[in-house]
């Protein structure tokens, strides 16, 4: 179940807004922005239309209605859910549970004092009515669970020690990914034991209560999930700031973690600006997420759509903003790969190397962690490097720094793949070099060209460009540009430099020739 377009109309405080997230929404999608730029309110439009079973009691009506400047009646329910839209990628598809946690999470002790029957998962009536309500299921949790855990003893399948075992064990694996605390046990809440446990270095069967504000956060959530995650598989989950009170690297790790638990068949709708879950996101979630930035402009007034950013890195700069506002520049990436071009940048740093920005429109999106810097031509990428590697290398730890070379190494005189072999196999691992002749004879190839034609509706000349490019690895195209144009049928006053970048975006993954080029460059061959 995945949402894929969502319509919020006199909503809170949107006057129009659609959320698109594509043909293909992914099994996450992480609103992010600054405080009070509407990320909650999405949630609660959530609740409105698609949530299973009933809360109980409810907010005032102005709460929903943006009705001093909509016409329309907000104690009306049908108002509510009609100024709510929303559409799921599949076609009959409705969400078959609604899974959702506020920001105001607050749980600091249990108490429980017996085992309970507890209404099932899906009935919501302990979910918290609203995105400013406080949310206190871990207690009922932890009634929920004995009473399961009762039910199946009583059925003869497991002992009493194999059951707690089982579980236990399941929550401990998680948690020890994420903290260094582990339930040593569930308590007794027949014997006026009634909470759960747990250890920690040296410090055994102590009680929730005594967890940090953070543990119990992560603790809470965990069980939350794992109790639920049987039942709610295909679900629309929602969670409102999972990061709070987390330190960075904890949130990085809740959040894998979190995916984990989620069946594949949910969507997991995450409002954050924490940078642990950025970073997470960016890194080993990229796959399996989409981000909406809700920072980038007003989004409330007017007729408005947000859709997912492009993952490369002027765009993580953005919203990484959010979270580290004028400290944004101290992001460092994880690595530099000096290559040829102008070395001095324009106004406000911004790069002027031509292929650098070449570069950059290829790899950002799939190598975020990258950044291209032109440093001149010939031997100067090799001194630029040398001298990052020394003063940099000093500053920030584990970063990598590269040099990467057109094959006209030899002064401008032609090597062969075996020289450019030999050259790779006696230079340091940081030195690559390009396998074609300069970076237009991989810009130029007849299957980028295609694809471009095909894009702009112009009609390619096969045959002529056929005859005139032999060795597309090894002959000098550089300088025929105005015939290369010609070949594409290309009569319009268009820019080089404009072309050729129009030509990078056309390299991309399912390319044989972005293939080879990521090769050369990220796998040294």
């Amino acid at each position: 179940m995945r949402v894929q377009t969502v319509r919020l109309t006199g909503f809170k405080r949107f006057d129009d807004l659609t959320i698109e997230l594509g043909p293909n929404p992914k099994k996450i999608v992480a609103m992010v922005g600054p405080n009070g730029c509407g990320k909650s309110s999405v949630y609660d439009g959530f609740k409105q239309k698609i949530q299973i079973g009933s809360s109980r009691g409810a907010e005032a009506a102005d709460f929903y209605s943006k009705s001093q400047f909509y016409d329309a009646d907000p104690e009306n329910e049908q108002y509510k859910r009609q100024s709510v839209e929303v559409n799921f990628a599949e076609e009959n598809q409705h969400a078959q549970g609604f899974y959702f946690r506020t920001s105001y999470r607050y749980t600091p002790k249990i108490e429980g004092t017996g085992i309970k029957s507890i209404k099932e998962t899906r009935s919501n009536k302990n979910n918290p009515i609203s995105s400013i309500a406080v949310d206190q299921r871990l207690l009922n949790n932890y009634e929920r669970l004995h009473s399961v855990l009762y039910s199946e003893y009583n059925r003869g399948k497991k002992t009493g020690d194999q059951i707690h075992g089982d579980f236990i064990e399941k929550v401990n694996s998680i948690l020890m990914n994420i903290l260094d605390v582990q339930i040593s046990s569930l308590g007794e809440p027949l014997n006026e034991k009634g909470q759960i446990y747990f250890k920690k270095g040296n410090t055994i069967d102590f009680p929730f209560a005594n967890l940090s504000a953070g543990e119990k956060e992560v603790v809470d959530m965990i069980i939350d999930l794992v109790i639920k995650s049987d039942e709610f598989t295909n679900t629309l989950c929602c969670i409102d700031e999972p990061e709070l009170h987390l330190s960075t690297t904890i949130q990085r790790k809740l959040l894998v973690e979190i995916n984990k638990l989620i069946s594949d068949h949910c969507q997991l709708w995450v409002a954050t600006h924490s940078i642990g879950f950025i970073r997470a996101l960016q890194n080993e979630l990229k796959e399996d997420s989409q981000i909406l930035d809700f920072s980038e402009k007003d989004y409330f007034t007017g007729t408005q759509t947000i859709r997912p950013i492009e993952p490369i890195r002027k765009n993580y700069m953005r919203i990484f903003k959010t979270a580290l506002d004028d400290l944004t520049d101290l992001v460092a990436p994880n690595r530099i790969i000096y290559c040829e071009g102008r070395a001095k940048p324009g106004p406000n740093r911004i790069e002027k190397g031509f292929d650098a920005q070449i570069y950059e429109n290829i790899f950002s999106a799939d190598f975020s962690d990258t950044v291209f810097v032109s440093s001149g031509g010939n031997t100067e990428p090799d001194q630029r490097s040398d001298i990052a590697i020394d003063i940099l290398g000093k500053v920030l730890k584990g970063i990598e720094i590269w040099v990467l070379k057109d094959r006209d190494i030899g002064s401008g005189k032609s090597i062969n793949e075996s020289e450019r072999q030999n050259h790779l196999a006696n230079t340091p691992f940081h030195h690559r070099i390009l396998r074609r002749w300069e970076l237009e004879n991989y810009l130029f190839d007849k299957e980028i060209l295609v694809k471009y034609c095909q894009s702009e509706g112009l009609m390619f000349s096969e045959e002529d460009y056929d005859n005139f490019v032999t060795d597309i690895c090894n002959q000098n195209v550089k300088d025929k540009i105005e015939r290369i144009k010609k070949f594409c049928g290309i009569k319009t006053n268009i820019s080089t430099d404009m072309f050729k970048k129009s030509l990078s975006k056309c390299i991309t993954k399912e390319t044989k020739v972005y293939e080879e080029l990521r090769k050369c460059i990220f796998d040294r061959k």
